[in-house]
């Protein structure tokens, strides 16, 4: 599934990855011109939707394996603004892959540099066996746009953080010295 397809070029390659067998979902706000394979279909759909992740079961024939986010906002040139709306789209195509995926799939997301990233990063290492930052080679070597990408994803059922497994020590510890 391609969340931001417009205007088709990871819907291509997609395509290529899963061959004749697979099916690929395109979404986006705008319409997307019909490639001409038969196993790739597209809808105009918003992922601020709430309702997108029912609508993407119903149109796909099994669970999803990849998500792929390209999403983007309009760009304001306001740097700070547009890197929280970027990682907005993140978090939004997120949600909607912990909603679709099947357990081991993957997820691919554009993201840009800014001082939010630490903190998806983390969200997505909750969800995902191992998380990488890639910059791909189609991507110009001044901008600052990165992807993550979330490889075996483990369902969300969250991984509890050290800090979290501490807390949870200390409570214990506490209940059985009070019960002493």
């Amino acid at each position: 599934m391609d969340l931001g397809a417009a205007p088709g070029g990871w819907l291509q390659v997609a395509r290529e990855a899963v061959g004749e067998s697979g099916f690929v979902l395109g979404v986006d706000k705008q319409e997307i011109k019909p490639l001409s394979c038969t196993n790739v279909v597209t809808i105009v759909a918003d992922i601020e939707d709430p309702s997108l992740p029912d609508r993407v079961r119903e149109e796909m024939p099994g669970p999803v394996d990849v998500v792929l986010s390209d999403a983007s906002p309009d760009l304001t040139g306001a740097w700070d603004l547009d890197q929280a709306r970027q990682v907005h789209l993140a978090n939004q195509s997120l949600e909607i892959a912990k909603r679709v995926l099947r357990k081991g799939g993957s997820f691919f997301v554009k993201a840009f540099h800014g001082a939010d990233l630490p903190d998806f990063k983390s969200k997505l290492s909750e969800c995902f066996q191992t998380v990488r930052i890639v910059k791909p080679p189609a991507s110009r070597s001044d901008s600052s746009e990165l992807y993550f990408l979330g490889l075996n994803y483990t369902s969300e059922t969250r991984r509890q953080s050290l800090r979290d497994e501490s807390l949870d020590r200390s409570i214990s510890e506490h209940a059985t010295a009070t019960r002493s």
